[in-house]
């Protein structure tokens, strides 16, 4: 099978369930991400589907890096 000029690569499309299951979450959290639009989604027909890479770019966003302390800061057992 030949790519056609234009056409977005094949990308697993995951349910709404599929993904809550993923976020370890209830399918009521990806349903209100989707609401908002906070994350992308695309509509089959009446369906909506979320491109796993989505939930990829939605976890990278809100990750957060650990502090490093900088000097000698110890801190002692109480």
């Amino acid at each position: 099978m030949t790519k056609r000029p234009g056409t977005l690569p094949a990308e697993r499309l995951l349910t709404v369930a599929e993904a809550a299951e993923y976020l370890n979450t209830s399918q009521r959290f990806p349903r209100r991400l989707i609401e908002e639009r906070r994350i992308r989604f695309v509509r089959v027909g009446r369906f909506v589907r979320i491109p796993e890479s989505a939930l990829h770019e939605f976890i990278a966003a809100g990750l957060v890096e650990p502090v490093t302390l900088r000097g000698n800061y110890t801190r002692r057992a109480a």
